[in-house]
């Protein structure tokens, strides 16, 4: 019988001692048995080190050292990774339940998946059951990237050594780096995709690409420059895109008022 496949986690992090905390005991509470944490720190100034230390079990890697932001990290990270199959963390997020990796798991059981997606939940930040925004991926086809589609980065899982042939993020992208690698892999011929129809995480409000209006724009316009980038018409993709995000917000109203009535 062949071994459990190996699911490196990264967890790229600056100064986020308030809430790396719960974001790694979301992933030791997973029930999968094979799973390696890669953190990358940007040097932080407060106390993240030392809360990631405490919970990181033998085997983990953490690494604490200056970078050109969050990009950088991760591809620190998929360098340092040595699972076959690669999957992102990040220090405010968390997981749904521990059976998260397990499920995703199952999905590479078949040889000729290349990558996993599922589900996400924007949660407010000061109380993660609090769900602001529900976000359904739905399936993959190659049609929909034309009209902005992407799931969710933090629910993606990759095999390495796709990685390893297709690249990681381009450090040019300050926000949009992971939509850009997306749009990248989706498009290869060497990514079969299976979808996981659950959420797997759930991420707190108020990040690099959604925490005010300036983000917001600058997000935007990397967006419009990573679809050019990669072939895809921005006039028809972006403000597709940016309308799909819509449903979200009122399909998770919608069925909060039925709770309550």
């Amino acid at each position: 019988m062949s071994e459990p496949l190996t699911i490196s986690v990264i967890t790229a992090c600056f100064n986020s001692q308030a809430t790396i905390g719960e974001a790694i005991a979301t992933l030791k509470q997973q029930r999968w048995p094979n799973i390696e944490h890669v953190v990358i720190d940007g040097d932080s100034r407060d106390d993240t080190v030392a809360v990631a230390r405490h919970t990181l079990a033998e085997g983990d890697v953490l690494v604490s050292e200056p970078d050109r932001g969050i990009y950088d990290a991760l591809n620190k990270g998929i360098n340092r990774a040595s699972g076959e199959v690669v999957g992102f963390l990040h220090s405010d997020d968390l997981y749904a339940h521990d059976e998260v990796l397990a499920k995703v798991a199952a999905c590479f059981e078949d040889s000729s998946v290349g990558a996993v997606y599922g589900d996400l939940q924007y949660v407010n930040a000061a109380d993660t059951l609090q769900v602001v925004r529900h976000w359904t991926s739905g399936t993959f086809s190659h049609g929909k990237l034309k009209r902005g589609w992407m799931p969710p980065h933090p629910t993606f899982f990759m095999r390495r050594e796709l990685y390893r042939e297709l690249g990681g993020f381009d450090l040019g992208y300050k926000i949009s780096g992971d939509y850009d690698a997306l749009l990248r892999y989706l498009a290869s011929e060497k990514v079969k995709v299976a979808y996981l129809p659950e959420v797997l995480v759930r991420m707190r409000v108020g990040g690099a690409s959604n925490g005010s209006l300036k983000q917001i724009l600058r997000k935007s316009r990397e967006d419009f420059t990573a679809m050019r980038n990669n072939g895809i018409n921005p006039l028809v993709a972006l403000p597709c895109k940016n309308l799909s995000k819509l449903p979200q917000f009122l399909a998770w109203g919608k069925s909060k008022a039925k709770e309550i009535e």
